[in-house]
Order: structure tokens, then sequence, then C-alpha cells
């Protein structure tokens, strides 16, 4: 589920929305065993219904993500933040396949929010994960960026694997330096699988107020 969290850990700012680049915050890096923090992260997000995977490379994260498009039988995809070799294995896969790629700087007539209804899947890149709650952290000071992530009906989020913090404690650092250095303009969503919704018999019902199929693709950062 998609929640925006900005005040709590930032009382003098109000959350805005501009058309400007997608901010990129990283938290502090992880020690080299990481392997606990996305063990833990995977086990909370399947609990969660929704799916993880671990790519050796750039170019593994492209096929897998190709692959969730191809079994999605989608026409369109958006894509935000995403690292840039990564978005041109993409756009180039896609293209193989008669997929349409949205891509930034969004220049479409009536800006992404209405184009946006084309896409059947969004691919975003997460500025940091939180292990315990299985949570995609994504920063932007653009809405186009966040609309990626919360309105397709399948979610692909990309992460590095040194992007990991066990705890919302430990990600408050990061929120709140992102928010310091970007007061008027800055939204931080937090996504934890798939959308998710209860009516008073506390029947469950996923994908009634964002996406209703969730992945988290880990991949190593690029040297």
């Amino acid at each position: 589920m998609c929640i925006l969290a900005h005040s709590l850990l930032s009382p003098m700012a109000t959350i805005r929305y501009n058309i400007a680049p997608c901010t990129t915050s990283h938290p502090p890096r992880q020690t080299p065993e990481t392997i606990p923090l996305l063990e833990t992260y995977k086990e909370h997000l399947e609990s969660l219904h929704g799916h993880f995977h671990r790519a050796s490379s750039v170019e593994r994260a492209a096929d897998m993500t190709l692959s969730i498009i191809r079994e999605t039988n989608a026409d369109c995809v958006a894509t935000a933040h995403l690292p840039d070799s990564l978005q041109t294995l993409l756009a180039g896969q896609c293209a193989d396949y008669g997929v349409e790629v949205l891509a930034p700087p969004y220049a479409y007539e009536g800006g992404l929010q209405n184009t946006l209804d084309r896409a059947q899947v969004g691919i975003t890149r997460a500025d940091f994960a939180i292990a315990q709650t299985a949570t995609l952290v994504e920063i932007t000071t653009n809405d186009d960026c966040r609309l990626v992530s919360s309105m397709p009906r399948t979610h692909i989020g990309i992460v590095y694997e040194d992007d990991f913090v066990d705890s919302l404690e430990d990600a408050s650092p990061v929120l709140r330096k992102a928010f310091a250095e970007h007061d008027k303009n800055c939204v931080a969503s937090f996504i934890s699988g798939p959308s998710r919704t209860g009516d008073i018999e506390l029947r469950l019902t996923l994908g009634v107020h964002g996406p209703e199929i969730v992945h988290t693709i880990v991949i190593p950062r690029e040297t």
C-alpha cells in the first residue's frame, strides 16, 4: 500500500508538487553482510502478497522486468527514476516486443496524469528499502514520478542491494536530510506490498486504491 509521509519527520515543511527532476537520497551504505536484511524484506513482502526477485546484474534485472511485463500482456508501461543503463535496456527490449514506454521527461499533451492510464505496468527505482516492513521508499520532488508507482495495476520496484535499512528508525536520518534539502517540494512514498483495503467485515481486497500486483527486484550497484 502506498502511504505518503512528510510532516511527521519535517514539521516545517508542507506537501507541494512541482515539475522538477526526481531526487535521489541514499541511506548510509550497509556493511557487506546485507543478506539478513534482504531475507527479512523478502519474508515480509511475501507475507503481504508481494513478489521478491534478486538480479545478479542490471542486464538480468531488465530480463526479469520484461518477463513480468509480458506476463501481464501489457502494451504500455511507464518508468521513473531508473538507472540510465536499465532504462536503456528496457526501452530496447520493449521496442522489440511492441510495448510502448512512457519515460521522463513525460512531454505528453495534458501531462503524464492524462496519459498514464494507458500504462498497465509502472517501473520505478526506490531510494531505499526498509527490511522490517518490506517497504520501498521513494523520495521525489516530481509528482509524475509518484504517479508511476501508484496508478498502474502492476508496480515493479527496483532497489539497490546496498540501499536497505533495518527499521523505520534507521530511515529517519535519510528522510530528514531529504526534507531539509527540499523543504517545499518533497514527498516520500512508503510502498509496502499491493494496495489493500478492508470492509466492515474485515475482508481484504487488493488493488482498490493502487497497484494490485507488486514486485521488488534487487540489483547490484554498478561500478
